[in-house]
């Protein structure tokens, strides 16, 4: 694990948690000040200095806590301060100073597991097809799909939200935008270039419904075929 310690301690951070000697992660040490994590790129712990200045670690861990990239924290606190604490820190974890090297792999390892089962998922899975919005990367079969960044938000799209029928307007106003100014056949030649990248064997999962617009159904649902609903490709150009 990357480790981000916000210590003014003397000797840094192998003077505040000695156990970390013991550890295989890597360690970044910045000042113990709120603006600190301006210079955070990644980590995946952020320990905070609670040892000496409970005023400037309560404001340092509160700001940790609130940051999109430096969750989550664990307090560093001398045992005689623990009464000090408040939930208001926002932190997520405390820890002794003198703390075994084990007990704090322990603590390190439990704290960023729930912080990753917590997380909200930013990846629809639709059967063997994945969209995942942080890498912004689809991928089908473990495969990555070459798209463009409208054919994403299509499918991302549809994918949110397996079986529901979008119309094509709605899908122009959540891909293209309220102030877009193109026909709704846009939709359909993007419709078409997805299933084309889809391939024979996975087109059919984009429906269209006839009169109304497009829905994304898993693969095997679908064993009848309803008046509604058309997978033949439709017949535009691109102006």
């Amino acid at each position: 694990m990357h480790l981000l310690v916000l210590t003014e301690k003397a000797g840094g951070s192998a003077a505040l948690l000695p156990g970390l000697e013991f550890l295989d992660h890597t360690v970044q040490e910045l000042p113990l000040a709120p603006d600190s994590l301006q210079a955070v790129s990644r980590c995946d712990l952020v320990l905070v200095d609670a040892t000496a200045d409970l005023r400037r670690a309560a404001g340092a861990s509160r700001a940790a806590s609130l940051h999109e990239r430096a969750k989550p924290v664990l307090i560093v606190i001398a045992e005689g301060a623990l009464a000090a604490m408040k939930m208001s820190w926002g932190f997520d974890d405390w820890l002794l100073p003198q703390c075994s090297p084990a007990e704090l792999e322990t603590r390190l390892r439990l704290a960023r597991d729930r912080a990753t089962a917590e997380a909200p998922q930013r990846a629809a899975n639709v059967g063997d097809l994945v969209v995942d919005e942080d890498s912004y990367q689809v991928r089908l079969r473990g495969q990555p799909l070459d798209l463009t960044f409208k054919e994403f938000e299509l499918i991302k799209a549809l994918a949110n939200s397996p079986n529901r029928v979008f119309t094509r307007e709605l899908l122009l106003q959540e891909v293209w935008g309220y102030d877009y100014f193109g026909g709704s056949r846009t939709v359909d030649v993007h419709v078409r270039r997805l299933r084309a990248k889809l391939g024979p064997e996975y087109e059919q999962m984009i429906v269209t419904v006839r009169g109304v617009g497009y829905k994304l159904v898993p693969p095997g649902q679908r064993v009848h075929r309803g008046p509604e609903d058309a997978t033949e490709e439709e017949r535009v150009t691109v102006s």
